[in-house]
């Protein structure tokens, strides 16, 4: 949603590299710059006037940290400027002190409150909470139907007693849904109520009935973040109208411009308390201030992107996997490795999983062009293997290769490409694995090549003075640790996993810049 934004700040920043020193003028038209950036990302106008002045009032007479030249003390005060209008700090849901605790969803028809209503209940469900969602958009067509296969797709419970589609009292729904939890032990209600096309009294009195008679400890507004200065002014309108204590941003991977998440927490001063990026319900975070400050100044999100690992990998089969790798042997095998791959892919795209690496912005076409296809085609490979294959790929000879081929509908040529990549990769991490990089300064100097190549030239018995031998010990180390350092960073080792030909072509282009 910010990659024009995240684009214009990038080329502005990118002028401010080679000066030295920034004058009053530099600072000026960086002011200019930021100031046109933000408006064409459609961010309200007082808050870019309020967010310009905060930086400029900082940047006039700085004092050049002697850990970061003039540009980076800018995006530093930047960043710190971004945090504050989004909200300063996360805001963690408040629980009940006596179950249950009573979130209400209240929003406009087409924000995304019944989706988002599946995706909190999932995210509660996570964070080992029992909640029951609740459905009290009896007007809109099949949206109780929709909320049950949601909540079905959430593996939530569904209190839905009326059939919707302008039947049934959406006051006593939400009443009698309380009364439910209390019974059954439910420990937090989600409630979806009804929205409209626009603001009317209708909905207005609707949604302050339920919220008379359920008494929410939460009472959140959903809003679509495609739909800019609009979303500021709904938002006001519905505070005015029946006050809520937080905003949900939804359908941040869309291409709007996204001034709305810039503007929203600022202008209403409510805080974002989370952001749905995705249309499958596991596209759901906490919203933190920070790591969206960073996202939007390209500096990637690797916070989220370890959370997000703890969550889904397996830390024993990751640990089993290391110790593979340490004993070398080629005892790590295809298995392994697939199962490495699996638990990545967890994480989400690819696409999305690399875009939150620090840097990726400049590679943003690549990344997107990303063809998850080639992982499945991967992976269909290795499973046409039999497990003694997988784990021992030097058994694999002409005719098992055609026979995995066949089975996984490639070519041979793509099973030979899939082993050679494998087997040198491997090589690679179990050196990183065994002791370091051979000859490469504080990495400890060590690993096997290294110990045979002072084994070799003890055997050798060459007398030599100790300055000549000690000066050709270190060409020795050099020339190994030049060789390491360029098998490292050829572009082909990059694909040693069989990347998607875009990811190649990105590293290929990172290489060709270094």
């Amino acid at each position: 949603m910010f990659d024009t934004l995240q684009d214009r700040l990038a080329d502005v920043f990118k002028g401010l590299r080679s000066k030295g020193r920034l004058t009053s003028a530099d600072i000026d038209t960086t002011m200019r710059e930021i100031r046109i950036a933000l408006l064409e990302a459609d961010v309200n106008l007082g808050v870019v006037k309020q967010f310009i002045a905060a930086v400029k009032e900082r940047c006039v007479g700085i004092e050049v940290s002697r850990a970061l030249n003039p540009s980076q003390q800018i995006i530093k005060i930047v960043n710190e400027e971004l945090i504050e209008i989004l909200g300063g700090q996360a805001r963690p849901i408040r629980f009940a002190k006596k179950p249950p605790t009573i979130i209400m969803l209240a929003g406009l028809q087409g924000a995304g409150k019944t989706t988002l209503a599946g995706k909190l209940a999932r995210w509660l469900k996570s964070e080992k909470h029992s909640p029951l969602l609740v459905a009290c958009d009896l007007q809109r067509p099949n949206a109780v139907n929709q909320l049950q296969i949601v909540g079905e797709r959430a593996g939530v419970h569904v209190f839905a007693p009326e059939p919707g589609n302008g039947v049934g009292d959406p006051v006593q729904v939400a009443q009698r849904a309380i009364e439910h939890a209390q019974r059954s032990l439910y420990d937090v209600v989600v409630i979806d109520t009804a929205g409209r096309l626009g603001i009317d009294e209708v909905l207005m009195q609707q949604a302050a009935d339920i919220k008379a008679v359920t008494s929410p400890d939460e009472v959140l507004f959903v809003v679509d973040a495609m739909i800019g200065q609009d979303a500021v002014n709904t938002a006001k309108a519905f505070d005015e109208g029946i006050g809520f204590d937080g905003v949900v941003l939804t359908k941040l991977d869309g291409d709007a411009r996204g001034g709305a998440a810039l503007s929203i927490a600022r202008v209403i001063g409510k805080p974002i308390l989370f952001a749905s990026n995705g249309e499958t319900l596991a596209d759901f975070d906490v919203f933190h201030p920070d790591r969206m400050a960073s996202r939007i100044l390209g500096m990637g999100d690797v916070l989220t992107l370890i959370e997000q690992a703890e969550k889904n990998f397996d830390a024993e089969a990751s640990r089993e996997a290391a110790e593979k790798l340490s004993a070398g042997k080629g005892r790590f095998g295809l298995q392994d490795f697939l199962a490495q791959m699996q638990q990545l892919r967890k994480l989400g795209p690819l696409s999305k999983i690399f875009g939150m690496l620090p840097g990726a912005g400049q590679f943003k076409d690549a990344i997107n062009s990303i063809d998850e296809r080639e992982v499945d085609r991967i992976e269909a490979i290795i499973f046409s293997m039999t497990p003694a294959e997988r784990d021992d790929v030097s058994i694999l000879n002409g005719s098992r290769r055609a026979r995995i081929a066949k089975g996984a509908g490639v070519q041979v040529s793509d099973v030979n490409k899939l082993v050679n990549r494998f087997v040198e990769a491997r090589k690679m991490m179990e050196q990183m694995a065994g002791g370091g990089m051979p000859g490469m300064p504080g990495m400890g100097g060590g690993g096997r090549a290294a110990r045979k190549q002072k084994s070799k030239s003890k055997k050798s018995g060459r007398k030599s003075s100790g300055s000549s031998a000690k000066r050709k010990q270190q060409e020795t180390g050099r020339a190994l640790g030049a060789k390491a350092a360029k098998s490292s960073m050829e572009p082909q080792t990059m694909d040693e996993f069989q990347l998607p030909p875009e990811l190649q072509k990105m590293f290929e282009k990172q290489q060709g810049k270094g």
